[in-house]
């Protein structure tokens, strides 16, 4: 309960109890004499009293003429007739005691208005939002969560692997610690920065770390909280969070998800979403209308940057955008310094072994390898996690939990076995391909039967015609040996066939990689950051056209698989022997394989 709602209440109660006392204080003041029954019996008697009014078992009453004292109406209580008979013959003085009516009138009077009261406090807190589950009021209200400097904890200590998005945010934090100095040559913040990359990569992370730096109130709030049944709650919503803001400045506010808030207008289809369109105009209105040398800075973060309202991105609105990309292998070794400080590192572990093998991790990956590092320590009893135990969590992460209980019969685990083998010994035999780090025939997740896991030396951005064929080749190599030792196909290549189909196509249509379809591109370029399959595009070519596309990608893959085939053949001592290796360990590492397969045929 705040302090006015307190006040309202002491004050209601004083008022109540002073009308009360007030009431009482006029009666005393009357000139009202209480006398015993006795003597009114003698005034009575005497012909003294001029009138009486009976209330329950009290006589008010009037004299004729005024007392010696000056009082000329009284009160007395009622005693029982056959009793006062009883007691006139000898002079006895009687009468009963009258009741004070002090507490019945007060709780006739305070009880309804604390009813009153109470009914009245429930139905506006229901309706503001401060009590059980109301929000009547209160549905125009941000409801951003307001973190203060002291609530924030995070620097950019706190922050690894993202150094060129912290280096273009420390100006940021320096605006906010002191806004004057930082204008005197007549430039100013940007008044929005808009984080960009893919999920987990930190963005949340990094807006905090600014405001921790700063010290400095940190509104955050999803975009999609904003948006309610009601019309108008929205741009509301918007209006009363810069208004919060304001207040507290210097401050950042932080929206989250900015493509629930931000997307494109018209991007709804037919009729539009007239909703959504509101609190996007009101917040164009309000980076508009917000003077950035008071200290007010808008972040945002977003991981479909393309799909954004372009009123938003204009200069003036988010002036900047800081990609926070995927980290490399530095950033990966930075990130794991910073989580292993959590747990129980073994002496002598390296980091950079570790980051080598989570090339693509974000830093929400590599957050949740060090914990189920640390689990798989656990389960086994061990005093400190090792390296072993890093890899076993990479295991669980990308290839699933292992499934021994899953029986294959022994054709089944023969295949595995030779299809495993086809991989691991086509990557060993090509050029600048990933060296194998490990191969399975323990079953793990859904539908993986068998894995065979390559550690990147580096990382990689960009990839040639002749790595992404060995790349296909690779993936393919598995098939290719069912090919050749067991002269038939099974339905465990099917995600390796989706994957070089994906290469091939990708190959043709997006790099173009084809010398019969030439240096054109026959599909729009989607953003980097998205994740999972895209929604059906439009086709702007011919029906010749997608033949040929066809044609070319179908090409690609056959190629890939016969020079697996044809490099297998000539190895196919080494893939027996490999194989029946695998079946009796169930596992080989880098160092079996070495031993096994000997120098390198290319």
């Amino acid at each position: 309960m705040d302090k006015q709602t307190q006040i309202g209440i002491w004050y209601l109660l004083l008022a109540i109890l002073s009308v009360i006392w007030l009431r009482d204080l006029w009666v005393t003041t009357q000139q009202v004499e209480l006398i015993p029954y006795s003597e009114f019996q003698r005034h009575l008697k005497a012909g003294a009293v001029k009138e009486i009014t009976i209330q329950g078992g009290t006589i008010f009453g009037t004299f004729k003429a005024p007392m010696a004292d000056g009082r000329q109406k009284f009160v007395t209580t009622q005693v029982d007739p056959a009793l006062a008979k009883e007691l006139d013959p000898y002079g006895v003085k009687y009468g009963a005691v009258v009741q004070s009516t002090f507490l019945r009138d007060l709780l006739s009077w305070v009880v309804p208005a604390v009813a009153f009261f109470a009914l009245w406090m429930f139905a506006i807190k229901r309706m503001t939002g401060k009590g059980m589950g109301g929000e009547f009021l209160s549905i125009g209200k941000s409801k951003a969560r307001v973190y203060m400097e002291s609530d924030t904890k995070v620097t950019f200590d706190d922050v690894a692997g993202v150094d060129e998005a912290k280096d273009e945010l420390k100006e940021t934090v320096g605006f906010l610690k002191d806004p004057k100095s930082f204008g005197r040559l007549g430039g100013r913040i940007p008044r929005g920065i808009l984080l960009v990359g893919p999920p987990g990569t930190g963005k949340t992370l990094l807006a905090r770390a600014v405001a921790g730096e700063a010290g400095v109130p940190f509104f955050s709030i999803n975009g999609s909280e904003f948006v309610e049944m009601f019309v108008g709650v929205g741009a509301a919503r918007v209006r009363d969070l810069f208004e919060q803001a304001r207040k507290k400045a210097p401050a950042i506010i932080f929206i989250d998800e900015l493509d629930a808030l931000g997307r494109a207008r018209g991007a709804y289809g037919w009729g539009g979403h007239d909703e959504k369109e509101q609190t996007l105009n009101q917040l164009l209105v309000e980076m508009d209308g917000f003077d950035p040398s008071v200290g007010l800075v808008l972040l945002s973060a977003t991981n479909r940057p393309e799909i954004l309202d372009p009123a938003l991105l204009r200069a003036g609105r988010f002036d900047r955008q800081v990609l926070v990309d995927k980290p490399d292998k530095k950033g990966r070794v930075q990130i794991l310094a910073v989580h292993i400080r959590k747990i129980r590192l073994a002496p002598g572990t390296n980091t950079e072994e570790i980051a080598a093998l989570t090339p693509g991790f974000t830093g929400a990956d590599l957050a949740n390898l060090v914990n189920e590092a640390a689990l798989v320590a656990t389960r086994r009893r061990a005093s400190d996690v090792t390296l072993d135990d890093f890899t076993a969590a990479v295991e669980r992460i990308v290839a699933g939990l292992e499934k021994r209980n899953r029986i294959l019969n022994p054709l089944e685990r023969r295949t595995v076995a030779y299809h495993e083998m086809g991989h691991a010994l086509v990557a060993m035999s090509l050029p600048g391909v990933d060296p194998v780090h490990k191969v399975s025939i323990i079953p793990r997740g859904v539908g993986a039967l068998g894995y065979t896991i390559q550690r990147p030396l580096e990382d990689r951005f960009l990839m040639t015609r002749d790595e992404l064929e060995n790349k296909m080749a690779v993936l393919l190599g598995g098939r290719a040996a069912e090919h050749i030792v067991l002269e038939k196909l099974s339905t465990g290549a099917a995600d390796d066939l989706a994957k070089a189909t994906d290469i091939a196509r990708n190959m043709v249509m997006r790099y173009g990689m084809d010398r019969k379809l030439g240096q054109v591109t026959y599909e729009a370029q989607h953003s980097a950051f998205m994740q999972g399959p895209t929604l059906a595009q439009e086709r702007s070519y011919s029906e010749d056209t997608a033949r040929e596309i066809d044609g070319a990608i179908r090409a690609l893959v056959g190629s890939a698989f016969e020079r697996a085939v044809e490099l297998l053949t000539r190895r196919r001592q080494d893939l027996e022997r490999g194989a029946e290796l695998l079946l009796s360990k169930e596992t080989l590492v880098e160092d079996d394989l070495k031993m096994l397969m000997g120098p390198v045929q290319s």
